[in-house]
């Protein structure tokens, strides 16, 4: 294994990577709240790979009720929406600190065009939205054999 002496000025010469960085910081709102600076808007987290036989979307919705979940495809566009419900027991002036979001998400992905919409499949459990899309059968892997 190398050693690799940390360089702190590796990112200003990464031009593309800073200026991404400032425009996604200048068109996403933020709000001020005792001198901290926390995001306005939230969405989950999803890991999206590739199974044999399917697609699979994973989405971390802590919090979240399953009543408050719509999952939607128009087209070739996969969208997930919700609701993430903050209990108010405590009035604002109360608290010292409050990180935890309340809001409205969504999020999209764009499907491959040839899947069946009547076998998409979504079950919420433990706060992980799994969403299984069925590959098309000209799409899933085969073994050949040699002869």
């Amino acid at each position: 294994m190398d050693l690799v002496r940390w360089d702190p000025t590796i990112n200003v010469f990464n031009s593309g990577y800073n200026f991404n960085n400032l425009l996604n910081d200048f068109f996403t709102p933020l709000r001020k709240d005792n001198d901290d600076i926390c995001m306005a808007n939230w969405n989950p987290r999803v890991d999206i790979f590739n199974d044999d036989d399917d697609i699979v979307l994973k989405a971390e919705l802590p919090g979240v009720e399953k009543k408050d979940i719509a999952v939607d495809l128009k087209g070739r566009v996969l969208s997930l929406k919700g609701e993430l419900s903050f209990d108010n027991e405590v009035n604002e002036d109360k608290y010292y600190r409050r990180e935890r979001f309340s809001g409205k998400f969504e999020r999209s992905f764009t499907l491959p065009g040839d899947v069946d919409p009547e076998k998409i499949q979504a079950d919420y459990k433990d706060g992980i939205l799994k969403i299984t899309v069925p590959k098309p059968e000209d799409r899933k892997n085969r073994q050949i054999t040699v002869h």
